[in-house]
């Protein structure tokens, strides 16, 4: 026991030491080794940094700048509590100098694949990595909280974004509607449209909720760590950003088609709308200050608010100026040398240039297929922004000789995926329009007569009131034919290592169920032979 009382007792100087003496040591040669490493790391992360500008201009992710200072600052306030640099205590450094290679492999293919997104994905592992490398596995791991931090600063990948999106439209506009219906006030939702009679409503994108969802879900994240109280409170606070944003999201579709029937449409355009978002955000950043002070009701000796969330910043440009005390060790000058190294391959390697396949745009595609004459079609001006293609061909062939149901054929081309364009799958998108895809499954399919053989592709049932279509759609990459949106990213990633190649398309054929679904089967696929006759002139293999 003795003992025990005599070590704490030597502790507790050691603590005052800390306090005035917060550098603990001044360590010119491992400041500069620090500003060696970052600077010879740009090169390698550029493709990242112009990537994370382009999406931080966007107003889904216009809170992007913040979120560093944000990481900053809780990395500050975890500092306050560490003790300073101790050159004579072991430090285990080898796992920093591993998690930075681990890194430097990711941008290294992120790079030359052409994918900012996971240049961005590796930058942010080897923040990690830099921190271990400062203070050693034992003291460097628990700061992963400011690190993991930095993901809120990442656009989500294409793919995902558009299935988020899309979800959240559906979730956005039924809770609306029943809003709507609440006061009294007859509506329709068709898809994402809300029709009021007089007026329609379409819950575009924009008003998903996402320019909420992803600051709204780095404040809970930041709330959660700030706060004092229970674990149990902790995860309260984080799990619960993602559904007040969505039922306050609601809320304001909700508002807007009630002023929309009873003021006129001038209520959804404009300031009016803009400003209608900014009270919502406003608005979940105060719930979730409330459900703070109400969790705090539920401990035995509850904290007022300001001491509840600890924002404290005293001594912050102390605890900053603590990176002047950043050890030179044998790990550091490693990393130097491979991230130096990366770079330096990276710059010097031949340049992975892009193949730009020689094709026919989609304005020469024919206006007669198999004895149809086709009908061509221009997207609204929004949704041909939202597809993002390179080109695309939307066309309706009817028999004007006999009474057969028509036969809709549409492809979007992307000279590039790998940059953000993307493809959507109508899996995705046509509950938008108010389809209900009842049944959706893999269905091969024999081409043999034509240069594609035999192949699987995607085969649905959608359904509106009694309106029932067959759809056919597949994505086609660089002469693959595939099911899964995912597997053609990871193919165009493939692709674009070995061949240069990240152009592709999807491909989607659509015909009325008149009689029985299979003759609607036998109709499309007769169609479907004719027209991947002339296909690859358009779509390159």
């Amino acid at each position: 026991m003795k003992s025990a009382l005599e070590s704490q007792s030597a502790a507790a100087p050691q603590a005052n030491v800390s306090l005035s003496k917060p550098f603990g040591r001044i360590d010119i040669l491992g400041f500069v080794g620090l500003l060696l490493l970052v600077g010879v790391s740009l090169p390698l992360f550029w493709m990242g940094f112009i990537s994370l500008g382009q999406a931080w201009s966007t107003p889904e992710y216009s809170h992007g700048p913040l979120i560093p200072l944000i990481s900053l600052f809780l990395f500050l306030r975890e500092l306050r509590r560490a003790p300073p640099f101790e050159p004579s205590a072991p430090q285990n450094r080898l796992p920093g100098v591993i998690i930075i290679a681990a890194a430097l492999m990711i941008a290294l293919v992120g790079n030359l694949v052409h994918i900012p997104d996971i240049v961005t994905y590796g930058m942010i592992i080897w923040v990690f990595g830099v921190v271990i490398l400062g203070f050693g596995w034992t003291r460097g791991r628990s700061h992963w909280a400011p690190v993991l931090h930095l993901i809120f600063m990442l656009p989500l990948p294409q793919m995902l974004y558009w299935k988020v999106s899309i979800f959240l439209q559906g979730i956005s506009s039924q809770l609306g509607v029943l809003m709507v219906q609440m006061a009294d006030i007859p509506v329709y939702l068709d898809g994402n449209i809300i029709d009021l009679g007089i007026y329609k409503l379409q819950v575009a994108e924009a008003c998903s909720g996402l320019r909420y969802l992803f600051p709204i879900l780095s404040f809970s994240y930041l709330m959660s760590i700030l706060y004092r109280g229970p674990l149990w409170h902790k995860a309260v606070l984080l799990l619960s950003a993602a559904p007040i944003t969505v039922l306050m999201n609601s809320f304001r579709i909700g508002v807007i088609g009630i002023l929309v029937n009873s003021y006129g449409i001038e209520q959804a355009e404009g300031f009016l709308h803009y400003f209608e978002g900014w009270v919502i955000f406003l608005a979940c950043v105060a719930i979730l200050f409330g459900l703070a002070v109400a969790l705090q009701r539920l401990t035995p000796n509850p904290l007022p608010l300001a001491d509840a969330i600890d924002l404290d910043t005293d001594k912050f440009g102390i605890q900053a100026a603590r990176v002047f005390g950043f050890a030179w060790s044998i790990a550091l000058a490693c990393s130097i040398a491979l991230t130096a190294a990366s770079s330096a391959f990276l710059y010097n390697s031949p340049e992975a240039r892009l193949v730009t396949p020689d094709r026919s745009p989609f304005l020469l595609f024919p206006r007669e297929i198999g004895g149809r004459i086709g009908s061509f079609e221009a997207l609204e001006p929004k949704v041909a922004q939202v597809l993002g293609a390179d080109d695309y061909v939307s066309v309706t062939f009817t028999d004007p000789g006999q009474a057969t149901a028509p036969v809709s054929f549409f492809s979007a081309y992307y000279d590039n995926q790998s940059t953000g364009g993307g493809i959507h799958s109508p899996e995705v998108c046509l509950p938008v329009a108010g389809w209900e895809v009842s049944e959706l499954k893999p269905y091969e399919v024999d081409m043999a007569t034509t240069s594609y053989g035999s192949f699987k592709l995607n085969r649905a049932i959608i359904q509106k009131g009694n309106h029932q279509q067959l759809v056919y759609f597949w994505f086609e990459q660089r002469g693959k034919r595939m099911t899964s949106d995912l597997r053609a990213k990871l193919q165009g990633i493939l692709d674009g290592w070995t061949r240069g190649r990240v152009d592709g398309a999807m491909v989607r054929f659509i015909t009325p169920v008149t009689g029985s679904v299979e003759e609607a089967d036998a109709r499309l696929q007769a169609f479907m032979r004719d027209t991947l006759e002339i296909l690859p002139r358009y779509l390159p293999e």
